[in-house]
């Protein structure tokens, strides 16, 4: 019986701290489905969903975004930002910034205005400014992204050499083709463009094209001469 009066007590609460924020212009998909904690700051005319956890210090700019159970924990977003399904902790997130589904921003991070960290991205202990954007399946661990880069699909900032964490830095207008390793430390200048499946281990010029492949080679009948072609029944 004491534990149940102790949880309608705890709900009670988190309704109230609902309701204060309704009154102050915060929109509730569903009032009752919000967990936010007593410090939260949230601006007029953001919209919560339901499943929303702002913990701590965390605050909310005007009218945002705060997408179905996404987790904000001692940090801060700008106005006009939308989180879908993401964690976010102890980071900043700017203006007019898009943030997820299911991106995860650790301690640390730090993005601009106009940035989009798509799904499946993954910022740690980082920066990235005003107009970048990663759209998916990246991650970007200790480096500084400058502004108007393009980090492609599958890109990885390789930031552990197993004893010490390096940092990279990619400067403003690069753009990162998809599924390129970054081996920190490196410093990939102004305007510079990193081709599609290259490991990059140097630093890299500014408006210099960067390909760091290994040349294709077919071998013909390989596949028939080693009896991989199932025979149809």
């Amino acid at each position: 019986m004491k534990e149940l009066l102790e949880y309608e007590e705890l709900e009670r609460k988190r309704y109230e701290i609902n309701l204060k924020h309704l009154s102050n212009g915060v929109k509730f998909i569903d009032l009752k489905a919000a967990y936010i904690d007593e410090r939260v700051i949230i601006g007029k005319g953001t919209i919560v969903y339901p499943g929303v956890i702002l913990e701590g210090t965390t605050q909310i700019g005007e009218a945002c975004i705060i997408g179905q159970n996404s987790r904000i924990v001692n940090s801060e977003v700008g106005d006009s930002s939308e989180i879908q399904s993401s964690v976010i902790l102890e980071s900043k997130v700017g203006n007019n910034t898009s943030v997820g589904p299911f991106a995860y921003l650790r301690p640390g991070s730090r993005l601009g205005d106009h940035v989009k960290v798509g799904d499946f991205v993954e910022v740690k202990n980082s920066s990235i400014g005003n107009g970048s954007k990663a759209s998916h399946l990246t991650y970007v661990g200790d480096s500084d992204i400058g502004e108007d880069v393009n980090l492609g699909c599958g890109v990885v900032f390789v930031n552990y050499d197993g004893k010490n964490k390096h940092r990279s830095v990619v400067k403003d207008g690069s753009f990162v083709g998809c599924n390129v390793n970054i081996v920190s430390p490196v410093v990939v200048e102004e305007g510079a463009y990193i081709a599609a499946g290259t490991t990059v281990t140097h630093d890299v010029p500014k408006g210099a094209l960067c390909v760091g492949r290994a040349k294709e080679k077919n071998i013909e009948g390989w596949v028939a001469r080693r009896g991989l072609i199932s025979k149809k029944k």
